[in-house]
């Protein structure tokens, strides 16, 4: 049994994979036989990225809980804003704690319908 583990394009870095794949993609478009997407084919295509995307919880927990804490910036009135911010990193409770918040996305795909 031969080892194949450092052979064929899956072995090589990205870097090298990037580069191959681009020299593929223009010389298809240089000969006229690379497809194009159209505006819905490209519509598709997302709709269907970001339905994978939102099934990692984990993924979208993270992201609702880094909106939270955006949301609060910003909302002190004092001059020292900065320093504030620090000091109540994660305490606020103006429109629900980070933990809230990544409580809510965990459980809003529990209760998404699939087709």
């Amino acid at each position: 049994m031969s080892d194949t583990s450092k052979r064929g394009f899956a072995s090589m870095d990205e870097a090298k994979q990037r580069e191959i794949a681009s020299k593929g993609g223009q010389a298809a478009h240089e000969k006229g036989t690379a497809h194009e997407f159209t505006s819905e084919e490209a519509r598709e295509a997302g709709r269907k990225g970001g339905e994978a995307v939102s099934q990692d919880r984990e993924h979208m927990a993270e992201i609702g809980s880094k909106g939270g804490k955006s949301s609060h910036k910003g909302s002190s009135s004092s001059k020292n804003d900065e320093s504030d911010d620090e000091e109540n990193e994660g305490k606020s409770t103006r429109g629900g704690t980070s933990e809230q918040h990544s409580k809510a996305g965990k459980q809003s795909h529990k209760n998404k319908k699939t087709d």
